[in-house]
């Protein structure tokens, strides 16, 4: 992983944002997501994503390819390869680091304008499974937030909208709540401990900054709620589960959130087209070479590999070309 490009400013003026829980390296999932987008939202152009993002980040410009997507904000969870990303950040303090043509990582804290939403992004948390991890190869103590995280994102001054991946202390969401007080998976106590005092970092920061919003991931648990002074917070589902996916009004801060039976529904019809589009490729690269035979098992991986992102149009003719044609020295 390289940085491409870093900024210290972003200010879009999209008036709808996707927001996505965690991923975990899931390309399955990714897809899915890529093939829905088009239907659900036709005019998102940016993608949020609240962390354990942990995808390759050229696999995630090949998915995504032929989608009207050109950019993710990745708000940093705690499952992610911090040793290759602390690097990035650290060379380039402040700064949103650029690492594929689509893929961007947020510094801690960030400060960015959408449409024209003053929005704090603040990522990391605690996590609760490291004791069944190796510090170093599947877990990094880079992923705390620290009380310089917290100075730093409170100086920025209040927020329209907040971005995490640990969900704040106090929480209105009752089964977020509830999911802390059972503790299900029996995580030791030294981990609870961290958790709640990564949590209460973030508690410390929503209540200095105030955003009407708060959206965070790590959970995995879908849910809403409201606090008595109208702050609403929103847990996202991971990868494959309800409440992954939402689309974000950045003028009223609403979110409306497709079902998983409606993302799975739409990827048929996706499907379909996506095999029509390939047959229709297939043909025309095939009518350019073959003079009205059909295509070639090539011909068709030629289409799947555009359709797909894999290479440029420009690329595959000029692989066609050289397969249909001989050079000087080998004719006749």
């Amino acid at each position: 992983m390289k940085a491409l490009d870093h900024s210290s400013v972003i200010d879009l003026p999209d008036q709808r944002v996707a927001v996505c829980g965690d991923w975990h390296g899931n390309v399955s999932w990714a897809r899915t997501v890529a093939r829905v987008l088009p239907y659900v939202a036709p005019d998102v152009t940016t993608l949020l994503q609240l962390g354990d993002w942990s995808m390759a980040p050229t696999e995630i410009d090949h998915v995504f390819a032929d989608t009207d997507i050109d950019r993710f904000l990745v708000t940093l969870g705690n499952h992610e390869h911090w040793d290759r990303i602390s690097p990035l950040l650290n060379k380039h303090p402040g700064h949103a680091v650029r690492v594929s043509k689509l893929t961007w990582l947020l510094p801690r804290p960030a400060r960015l304008a959408i449409g024209g939403r003053r929005v704090l992004s603040l990522g990391g948390a605690a996590s609760v499974d490291r004791q069944s991890r190796i510090e170093g190869l599947t877990w990094w103590p880079d992923e705390a937030i620290t009380s310089e995280h917290v100075a730093a994102a409170i100086a920025g001054g209040p927020a329209d909208l907040m971005l995490t991946h640990e969900s704040p202390a106090g929480t209105p969401i009752r089964p977020v709540r509830e999911v802390l007080r059972t503790n299900p998976h029996r995580y030791a106590e030294a981990a609870l401990e961290a958790s709640a005092a990564s949590r209460a970092r973030i508690s410390e920061v929503w209540d200095a900054v105030r955003p009407e919003l708060l959206a965070h991931g790590h959970m995995h648990v879908p849910a809403g709620g409201k606090t008595e002074d109208g702050r609403r917070v929103a847990s996202f589902g991971r990868d494959g589960q309800e409440g992954n996916l939402a689309i974000l009004d950045m003028s009223t801060l609403k979110m409306t959130t497709p079902s998983l039976a409606e993302i799975r529904g739409m990827t048929k019809p996706a499907d379909i087209d996506r095999d029509w589009r390939i047959r229709n490729v297939a043909e025309s690269l095939h009518d350019a070479t073959l003079d009205g035979l059909k295509p070639t098992a090539q011909a068709l991986q030629d289409a799947r590999d555009y359709v797909d992102g894999r290479r440029s149009l420009a690329e595959i003719i000029e692989d066609v070309r050289r397969r249909h044609t001989r050079g000087a020295e080998e004719r006749p």
